[in-house]
């Protein structure tokens, strides 16, 4: 169980990308029943680093707050995709790995992991701006340059700014359930979830107007997982024409109507998985799978679990699976 969270800073770390972190996993929240870390900020070069704001900062802690970190996370910092880092540091994110630790990367923090070898042989992401160049840096890296966060092992890499929301409610998601990280994000008063193989940007962010849009179509399609509908019926939901609806489905979401409605689907049986008793038939039905075996597939594929097994996760053994 995630417990022990620590952020580690370079000179010139951004100080949005490492306010992230600490909106997640740094705030008391037990007044709300909701977890809380034993978090802290530490220095890789000194007490006192720069910022890419322009102000200064005075850390407590060095790289031996690391040892024991469950969760080390690495926020952005000015001209990572150039400079060297501390040998001291890549030894520490090394030997954090090596005992079970997962690390995570906001950005071009993600320089910083290609740097301790972590990126060998993994998929990983970063901004879309530095996905050319950490490619030439760290070949044996996979990188997925138009995505939002990745996880492989142990290493969690997002790309840049809000994507590291993305990634760290990801991680509470995984620990604590969708329950947990909703209400987390309701307090940070963002998205609950966007899934990490959505796009980091899409071609028309705002609708131009209330008619050419397709949020009222999304509406009506979260509250109807459970009916098998195509992309015709959705076009003529919308007034569109099919190939007009697909193309702007993809440019307001950043993914394709049958993703969509998937990943929405499996992000409902895990509530009802969480919260309530009921069959996994019984869940599969409401959640529009159909079968309990089509979830179980849907599951293993996308979570890499069961859903008797997510279910024991997070509800204990005495509850009916």
């Amino acid at each position: 169980m995630l417990k022990n969270v620590v952020a580690v800073l370079l000179d010139g770390v951004h100080p949005f990308e490492l306010g992230v972190v600490c909106e997640v996993f740094g705030l008391d929240r037990s007044d709300q029943g909701l977890p809380v870390y034993d978090f802290a900020v530490a220095s890789a070069e000194g007490p006192t680093l720069s910022t890419h704001a322009g102000f200064t900062m005075t850390v407590a802690h060095g790289l031996e707050r690391l040892e024991e970190a469950d969760l080390i996370a690495v926020p952005a910092g000015e001209n990572f995709a150039k400079r060297a880092f501390p040998e001291e540091l890549l030894d520490a994110l090394r030997r954090a790995v090596d005992r079970g630790a997962r690390v995570l990367s906001v950005c071009n923090g993600v320089y910083v992991l290609g740097a301790a070898g972590l990126l060998d042989g993994r998929r990983c992401s970063s901004h879309w701006r530095y996905a050319k160049e950490l490619a030439i840096e760290y070949p044996r890296a996979r990188v997925e340059a138009d995505v939002l966060y990745v996880e492989d092992g142990p290493v969690i890499t997002s790309a840049g700014t809000a994507a590291g929301i993305d990634a760290c409610l990801h991680i509470v998601r995984q620990e604590h359930g969708t329950q947990v990280a909703n209400a987390i994000a309701r307090r940070m008063v963002v998205p609950p979830h966007r899934d990490g193989g959505q796009a980091q940007y899409v071609e028309r962010p705002v609708p131009i107007s209330s008619c050419d849009t397709v949020g009222d179509v999304l509406v009506w399609m979260e509250r109807h997982l459970d009916e098998e509908v195509t992309v015709e019926e959705l076009a003529i939901r919308a007034h569109m024409s099919p190939r007009t609806f697909a193309r702007r489905f993809q440019q307001e979401t950043g993914t394709t109507p049958y993703r969509w409605v998937l990943r929405q689907r499996v992000l409902l049986a895990q509530q009802l998985l969480e919260s309530t008793d009921e069959t996994i038939d019984a869940i599969a039905g409401r959640a529009g799978f159909g079968t309990a075996a089509a979830l179980r597939h849907q599951f293993l594929r996308t979570l890499g679990t069961t859903p008797n097994a997510y279910r024991r996760t997070f509800q204990g053994p005495t509850r009916v699976a």
